[in-house]
């Protein structure tokens, strides 16, 4: 059986990372869909668009850091074939992401101005800074109506995904984008007899794609309860017993603050390369447009490596685990070659799509060019991370992941581009290679074992084992 499960753990990661890479390859989509089609009617628009998305992005990785403390749990407890424990962490999950809701809607709503002024430096003569900052926050204000649905959605797709099922999301994904471009088509241009509506337009068009999408995941979802036997019973009620909640908060709190500051980390890198004009901006937007597309290829397999090592950790099959997690890194980083290769052949294509500039397309090709050329590294990376995660070694990851951004990437890029005169793509292509460093760490602290542990079974008491219910693998 071990042996199996060893020969088969490929077809296993890809069986559940590729309805993931769909999924979130959809949204990022949406996101693309946006980016283009509000290209055409300018660079405010697009830039304005993207300091926006930038924003949210912070948002949207402060659920999913909520979300992946209970998630290490789920996936173990799945792993032990525990229904209830599983269940308590679905519950928890929905009171981190209110919290996490009523923050962010409140930032928004209350320093929109402040924050988007962050990234509207020097003067362009060809990028209007009022237009841009009307812009962008016509967008943001608009977005705030569908970050709801997008927690809701995600609440239920993670925990959809630690139970090692991942399609039904990926069909909500594929649903969702089909809405927005054609929504986007009828209000960003007022095609088909639709009002004209540029940016809000597009707005719209985001949020109620997002209201479809959550529609049809939770729908799919407690219509399949035979399937999704965790479902049964959840809404009970919403409380939990207040040393599991205490226990995974505890585990969780490390993994939510790391990546609230990672994001936070990327949009600070983006608001020092911001110090060299809006142009490069708007160059780093049509980048991040098409790499934010790929990448979620090594996102994925790197989630579905977290999820598979949990369960195997979960069964305390710890020798598997380790041989397991190994073959899965090298695994990403030859799929991320294969990225970079992609990327680097489109780039020189894809920034002629967008009504800009030369100069902002020339940037454009070139963030892509480097950007690429660091896949492998954050491929490989993203395993490592996901895999020291699995065991529950949160501190570590936050140290590992956050902080190092804090410490040495950021202060680095702030420096190099206020005080120095050296090239914007040099001083870019700097700090991309700052992560090898993060690489060599990660690997030496897979090499020793130090995250291998079982949380939930010393989790669990006498009676909680003695109620133990048999999950369908």
């Amino acid at each position: 059986m071990h042996l199996h499960k060893r020969n088969s753990i490929f077809r296993r990661v890809m069986l559940l990372a590729v309805p993931m890479m769909i999924q979130n390859g959809i949204t990022n989509m949406v996101s693309l869909v946006d980016n283009v089609m509000v290209g055409g009617i300018g660079t405010e628009a697009m830039t304005g668009v993207s300091i926006a998305s930038q924003l949210i992005f912070v948002f949207n990785l402060a659920i999913f850091g909520g979300l992946s403390g209970p998630g290490i749990y789920g996936a173990q407890y799945y792993g032990q074939n525990n229904l209830e424990g599983f269940r308590h962490t679905f519950r928890i999950k929905h009171w981190i992401c209110l919290v996490c809701l009523l923050a962010g809607v409140a930032v928004f709503w209350l320093a929109d101005d402040f924050l988007i002024g962050l990234y509207l430096h020097g003067e362009s003569a060809t990028v209007d800074r009022a237009v841009t900052l009307g812009m962008a926050k016509e967008y943001l204000r608009i977005m705030l109506i569908g970050l709801p649905f997008f927690v809701v959605t995600q609440i239920y797709a993670s925990s959809l995904r630690e139970t090692g099922h991942s399609v039904s999301p990926m069909v909500a994904g594929v649903l969702s984008v089909v809405v927005d471009f054609v929504l986007n088509s009828m209000l960003i241009y007022g095609n088909w007899g639709a009002p004209k509506l540029g940016v809000a337009g597009a707005a719209i068009a985001t949020v109620l794609a997002r209201v479809a999408e959550t529609v049809i995941v939770v729908l799919w979802a407690h219509s399949h309860k035979e399937k999704y036997s965790f479902l049964r019973k959840s809404y009970t009620t919403l409380l939990l017993p207040r040393e599991i909640a205490a226990k995974m908060l505890k585990k969780g709190l490390p993994i939510f603050f790391n990546e609230f500051l990672w994001a936070g980390g990327l949009a600070a890198l983006t608001q020092c390369y911001s110090m060299r004009g809006l142009e490069v901006v708007a160059g780093l937007n049509i980048s991040n447009a098409i790499c934010n597309l790929l990448n979620v290829v090594f996102v994925a397999l790197g989630s579905a490596v977290g999820i598979l090592i949990g369960q195997t950790l979960g069964a305390s099959a710890y020798d598997r685990a380790k041989k397991d997690a190994f073959q899965l890194m090298w695994f990403t980083c030859g799929v991320s070659v294969l990225l970079a290769a992609v990327l680097i052949a489109v780039s020189g294509i894809f920034p002629r799509f967008y009504h800009t500039t030369d100069e902002v397309c020339r940037y454009g090709q070139w963030f892509i060019i480097i950007t690429a050329a660091f896949f492998p590294v954050q491929g490989f990376l993203n395993a490592l991370y996901f895999t020291l995660r699995s065991g529950g070694k949160t501190l570590i990851t936050f140290l590992f992941d956050s902080v190092y951004t804090w410490v040495l990437p950021i202060p680095v890029a702030f420096l190099l581009c206020r005080f120095t005169d050296l090239p914007i793509l040099l001083v870019y292509a700097v700090i991309q290679a700052a992560d090898l460093l993060k690489v060599t760490v990660g690997y030496i602290l897979i090499q020793k074992g130090v995250w291998m542990s079982n949380l939930v079974d010393s989790a669990q008491s006498p009676a909680q084992i003695s109620q133990k219910e048999v999950v369908s693998p």
